[in-house]
């Protein structure tokens, strides 16, 4: 995929034919030299990206299901904030959506009060024994992403978050759905919730933690970079393009020039840094090479990161690092958002390096496309209207839940979904098996 990476190992280097005027070295170290490259479509990253909400969506109500004692829930449980949180486009109900993946979710009907059907949906007996696997395994690797908090409020001002800034990163993250109360109370000796000036709840970090204060970027030097390089601070990034990405001469010395400037830890006071050079920008481009290695697949959407200027101590226009160093960061247009992806971390469309999470919802993934080709071959057909006699106990646990909300009719909680709607997401659903 691939044509070259630049910066790293001792052998590779840019083109040698070119001459370096003292003045663009000068202007290199103290200004922020005017240079865009183009943007290029990078189909094989694209395709890292394709799928990845309706995977994102899935995970999220499996997750809120599997969380009901119960274990299973109404469709207007799925409306207002929550429905917000699956990412859906408007015109796609919850109930549509879920009934593409039989192999994840069971529908059944229960009559409200009014006679009227309401759908009810359970996980089937192959998502719960996945379900069960997802859990044992983030157990088993629960230091591993209290680290990944850990290094995320230290690479703020204040080490801390607002809540709703870490929810936007909780999947990228690799966090359960209800982190909150299932996993941050586990280290109450790390972490502690508190209240901010404007009444947000926010996670704040109670004390450093040195050995974690290194960047990837470091802890990769010794074996990737030259033994100068490492002992003058002058780190490189990896650097590659796609076929067809051509550079030209300018560019070409204006980002080795780029590359040989010192090197900013994420986890260092940053405030002496003039916004204005080129020596900032490779700061603000070793705090996103940070952050997307924190995440569980190097890759977030874009609109992600927007809340973290202040807390990261980052300039206005912050994202425009993106499109300045496009052979580090790759911004996919796919599925009508904007995602950054780390293009070091992806040998073709596949991980370098895939986390136990990543393997899990692979696995979620391909139970989903099982179920979405089968359902289009007709292999799943609807269940009966009830299959509940009037004594059984799930059968008298659904109605109990409809006469406590007042849900009347199928119109009613459609229209309630809809009109508590707050998702910012596009306007189509990306089919998972293309």
């Amino acid at each position: 995929m691939l044509r070259s990476i630049f910066g790293c190992g001792k052998n590779c280097r840019f083109p040698s034919n070119r001459h370096h005027e003292p003045g663009f070295r000068h202007n290199q170290r103290y200004s922020l030299v005017n240079v865009k490259l183009k943007w290029v479509k990078d189909r094989v990253l694209d395709t890292a990206v394709t799928g990845e909400r309706d995977l994102k969506a899935a995970c999220v109500i499996m997750s809120i299901i599997a969380a009901d004692p119960g274990g299973c829930v109404p469709i207007y449980r799925l409306s207002g904030r929550r429905r917000g949180q699956l990412g859906l486009p408007h015109d796609v109900k919850v109930s549509t959506f879920m009934r593409k993946y039989p192999t994840i979710f069971d529908e059944f009907h229960v009559p409200d009060s009014g006679g009227t059907r309401v759908p009810w949906f359970r996980l089937t007996p192959d998502a719960i024994t996945l379900n069960q696997e997802a859990v044992q395994v983030f157990r088993e690797n629960q230091k591993d992403f209290r680290d990944r908090v850990c290094k995320l409020l230290m690479l703020t001002r204040d080490m801390i978050l607002p809540i709703a800034t870490i929810d936007q990163l909780k999947w990228d993250l690799g966090l359960p759905y209800d982190y909150v109360d299932s996993f941050i109370p586990n280290y109450k000796d790390v972490f502690s919730l508190t209240r901010l000036s404007d009444d947000r709840v926010a996670l704040k970090l109670l004390s450093w933690q040195n050995e974690l204060a290194v960047s990837q970027l470091e802890t990769d030097a010794i074996s990737q970079q030259t033994e100068e390089d490492v002992r003058t601070g002058r780190l490189r990034f990896r650097v590659g393009f796609p076929r067809g990405f051509g550079l030209k001469r300018k560019s070409i010395e204006w980002l080795e020039e780029w590359q040989t400037l010192p090197y900013t830890s994420p986890y260092t006071d940053s405030s002496h840094l003039d916004s204005r050079t080129d020596v900032s920008e490779k700061r603000i481009v070793g705090v996103f090479h940070e952050l997307l290695h924190l995440t569980v697949e190097k890759k977030t959407e874009r609109q992600n990161v927007s809340n973290l200027r202040k807390p990261l101590n980052l300039p206005q226009k912050f994202t425009k690092v993106f499109e300045r160093h496009p052979g580090i960061f790759y911004i996919s247009k796919k599925n009508d958002t904007q995602t950054v992806v780390l293009r070091e971390a992806y040998d073709g469309d596949r991980l370098v390096h895939r986390h136990p999470i990543s393997e899990i919802r692979n696995k979620f993934a391909c139970l989903m496309k099982e179920g979405f080709l089968g359902r289009s071959r007709g292999l799943y057909k609807k269940h009966p209207a009830a299959n509940f006699g009037e004594n059984d106990e799930l059968h008298q646990i659904c109605k109990s839940e409809l006469f406590e909300n007042g849900i009347e009719s199928e119109e009613e909680y459609e229209g309630r979904m809809f009109s508590e709607y707050e998702s910012d997401e596009t306007n189509r659903l990306f089919e998972l098996c293309e």
